[in-house]
């Protein structure tokens, strides 16, 4: 028998956001560190499998649901659930075809104790949470050993023609950043839309751009009509050519598992102004990394903002702390967990 570590990953999502990115980024990590076979059970139009399909030692299963593709799929060690439909279409293998699953949680609500959730949840080998708030959360049902595994930062190209393109659109400006789906219940974009009018006529050189697209788009668009220091900038699939351009970033989220794209800024070196919710104190620590505020209220936001726009000596120590931080989300070392944890899986199955 191969000592050749298998692992099917089972991501069935139809886009492409944050857990997909962490997907990608796991399998590519895992290739590059470890002598290893992967599979990945996806949609057939998922994006990931064109944005892996340079992956040496990787396969696809088409699972269109959580139906499809069990009988289809090569023996593997362990299946690996990156999202909810996974986290069914893995507790059917096992049934289906022995194999043991290990389930990563990305969302700070905690799971409902539903018969399905509790049967899925109690038959995985481990659960894992990519914060401490969510591992806490499976922690306290009590379905499981639970591990912590935080995301990773995605070292992101940069073209730097774009990029000053991008920051000589607003000369003498100080950019303001975001980056994130336009959905307002989640990443809070509303507040940052009236942080901006409240800033607009005594700081006219601070100026909001948005990156993102999605359900609100129109909606927040329609807010921000009349404001002129709001530039709505749309989807671009190399947002690493535009962070290093920001001058400060500020990431108004009413709930967030981790806030994986917090890395990718302060992997860019820019300072940064986030809201205390769900896991982003495991990144953003208060005066260290980063200023840490309450959510939900534009007017501590816009506070936030003039404070570290005027105080270079404060952005500097924020990047410097950031730099040190990024230390533990490295691609590399998330790799080395999660084949950590199989191999023990793997062991004891």
């Amino acid at each position: 028998m191969s000592n050749t570590l298998t692992i099917l990953h089972a991501n069935l999502a139809k886009g492409f956001r944050g857990g997909e990115r962490q997907t990608e980024l796991l399998i590519r990590a895992l290739s590059k560190h470890f002598k290893i076979k992967q599979l990945l059970a996806c949609r057939k139009d998922s994006p990931l499998r064109i944005r892996l399909s340079d992956v040496e030692n990787l396969s696809f299963v088409s699972a269109n649901n959580q139906l499809s593709g069990h009988y289809e799929a090569p023996h593997a060690d362990v299946v690996h659930a990156h999202e909810a439909k996974a986290v069914h279409w893995a507790y059917l293998h096992k049934r289906l075809r022995k194999t043991p699953y290990v389930i990563t949680r990305r969302v700070d609500v905690v799971v409902k104790d539903k018969w399905l959730n509790k049967k899925t949840y109690s038959n995985a080998s481990a659960l894992v949470g990519i914060s401490t708030i969510i591992a806490n959360q499976i922690r306290d049902k009590q379905w499981g050993e639970v591990y912590q595994i935080p995301s990773t930062l995605a070292h992101l190209e940069v073209d730097h023609k774009e990029g000053e393109k991008f920051r000589n659109a607003f000369p003498g400006k100080t950019i303001i950043g975001h980056v994130g789906a336009l959905v307002d219940k989640h990443k809070g974009q509303k507040v940052l839309i009236e942080a901006a009018a409240l800033i607009e006529k005594s700081h006219p050189s601070l100026h909001f751009v948005f990156f993102g697209d999605g359900a609100d788009k129109e909606e927040l668009e329609s807010l921000s009509k009349g404001i002129n220091n709001i530039t709505w900038m749309g989807f671009k699939p190399k947002i690493g050519d535009y962070l290093p351009y920001f001058d400060l970033f500020a990431f108004p989220s009413r709930n967030e598992g981790l806030g994986s794209t917090l890395l990718d800024v302060m992997d860019a070196g820019v300072p940064i102004i986030a809201t205390n919710v769900g896991g982003i104190p495991d990144i953003v620590i208060d005066n260290e990394t980063g200023l840490l505020i309450k959510p939900n209220d534009s007017l501590v936001m816009k506070e936030a903002i003039i404070k570290l726009s005027n105080d270079k000596a404060l952005q500097e120590k924020l990047v410097k702390g950031a730099k040190s931080q990024i230390k533990n989300y490295t691609p590399q070392k998330m790799a080395e967990r999660y084949f950590s944890l199989y191999k023990k899986i793997k062991a004891s199955s």
